[in-house]
C-alpha cells in the first residue's frame, strides 16, 4: 500500500506509530520505503479511429495467454490476496453506498423488457391469520442491454467466433458458457474502486447524450481528486445517466449514450484495470468508430478479459465520494453464481 493511501485511508498516523513504539528488525531499518506507484506513458491515440483501428487493438492490447492457455478469469488476475488486503483498507469510515439502481419493473424507452415480480401467496383477509403464515414471490430478469445493473462476463461477447483467451464459440451450447462464464467469480470481487465523475470535471449535472469521454478527461480526473489508478483497480465513469433521467425522462439510452470513446483503451490497458463500469454500458454511443457499434466492450471483454459492469446508479456514490472528498473505495461485489452464465445481475458496494 502506497504512503498516499495510507494517508488518505486515515491509517498512515497510527502505522507511524506503533513502529516508533516497536524496535525494527535489523532487516527491516535497512529497508528503504516502496517506491511510489509512477504510471506508465500513453499518447494519446487519434481521437478518428476506424474498424482497422479496432482490429489491430483486439492484438496489441491482448491479454491473450498472459496468465496461461487455459485461463478463464483474465484481468481479475490481477487482484492478488495483498490487493484485496490494501482495498479493505481503504474502509476507514463505515459508509456503504450501494451502486445498483433499484430495479425498473415499468416499460420505458430504456426499459424494453422490465424488472418481473410476482407475488406468491398473498393472504387473504378474509380468513382468520393463523399461527404462522408467510409469503413468497417470483422473479424474471432479463438483465442485459441498458436497464438493469448487472455484471458481463467474459463469454458475453465474441470477435470472430472467439471469445477472450481465443476460445472458441462452439463452447457456447444451449446449457449455456462452458468457458468463461459467470460462475469463475463465485468469489466475489473486492478490490479497489476508483470513482470518476466526469460531469464533476466538467461542471455540469450530467454529460448530454452521445457525449465521448477521452483519455485526457480521465488523466484530469485523477489531477483534479488527487487519484492514480494502479494495477487490479476498478474504475467507474459517472456520465449522470441517472440524474438525466430523473430530469427530463427516459430515453432510448441504446442509440444515444455519452461513455467512453474507444481512444482511452490503451490507456485502460497499461494501467492494468482489473474490472471497469459505468452507468450506462461504457461505450460512447454512437461510438464514433465507422462501422463498430461498442468498441470498449469488444476490446476490453474479448481482448483484455476485462468484465464490464453495467448500469450502475453512480448518483449516491458520487454524493458521498465529494462529501468526503474520497475517490477511492473499497468495492465489494458477488455476482451470482450461475453455472454457465453470461453474466449476473449485481448490488455492488463501495465501502468508505
Amino acid at each position: 500500500m502506497t504512503l498516499r493511501l495510507l494517508a488518505r485511508g486515515g491509517l498512515f498516523v497510527l502505522v507511524a506509530a506503533v513502529a516508533a513504539c516497536a524496535p525494527a528488525a535489523p532487516d527491516e531499518a535497512m529497508e528503504e520505503a516502496a517506491p511510489e506507484y509512477v504510471p506508465p506513458e500513453v499518447t494519446p491515440p487519434s481521437r478518428e479511429l476506424a474498424q482497422a483501428d479496432i482490429e489491430q487493438m483486439m492484438e496489441d492490447l491482448s491479454n491473450w495467454g498472459r496468465w496461461g492457455p487455459d485461463d478463464e478469469l483474465g484481468a481479475a488476475n490481477l487482484i492478488t490476496p495483498a490487493k484485496r488486503l490494501e482495498a479493505l483498507a481503504l474502509a476507514t469510515e463505515g459508509i456503504s453506498v450501494s451502486m445498483a439502481h433499484r430495479v425498473l419493473k415499468e416499460e420505458a424507452d430504456d426499459v424494453p423488457l422490465p424488472f418481473g415480480h410476482r407475488m406468491l401467496g398473498v393472504p387473504d383477509s378474509s380468513v382468520e391469520p393463523g399461527f404462522f403464515g408467510g409469503v413468497s414471490d417470483n422473479y424474471t430478469v432479463s438483465y442485459h442491454g441498458y436497464s438493469h445493473s448487472h455484471i458481463d462476463a467474459l463469454c458475453h461477447i465474441l470477435h470472430k467466433g472467439q471469445m477472450y483467451n481465443g476460445v472458441s464459440q462452439d463452447t457456447i451450447v444451449e446449457e449455456g458458457c462452458t468457458k468463461a462464464s459467470i460462475d469463475n467469480l463465485q468469489s466475489g470481487i473486492v478490490t479497489r474502486g476508483i470513482l470518476f465523475d466526469i460531469p464533476l470535471l466538467k461542471g455540469v449535472p450530467y454529460l448530454e447524450p452521445g457525449t465521448p469521454i477521452y483519455q485526457e478527461d480521465l488523466e484530469a480526473f485523477e489531477e483534479m481528486a488527487g487519484v492514480t489508478v494502479r494495477p487490479g483497480d476498478a474504475i467507474f465513469i459517472r456520465t449522470g445517466r441517472w440524474a438525466r433521467r430523473a430530469e427530463v425522462g427516459p430515453w432510448n439510452i441504446s442509440e444515444n449514450s455519452a461513455g467512453l470513446h474507444a481512444q482511452t483503451l490503451p490507456w485502460i490497458k497499461a494501467r492494468d484495470v482489473s474490472f471497469a463500469g459505468s452507468d450506462a454500458a461504457l461505450d460512447v454511443v454512437p461510438s464514433l468508430v465507422e462501422d463498430v457499434a461498442l468498441p470498449v466492450h469488444l476490446v476490453t471483454i474479448v481482448a483484455m478479459g476485462v468484465d464490464l459492469f453495467d448500469n450502475q446508479d453512480l448518483e449516491a456514490l458520487a454524493e458521498t465520494a465529494s462529501s468526503l472528498n474520497r475517490w477511492e473505495f473499497t468495492l465489494i461485489a458477488a455476482p451470482l453464481a450461475v453455472e454457465n452464465g453470461t453474466g449476473s445481475p449485481l448490488n455492488a458496494l463501495a465501502i468508505f
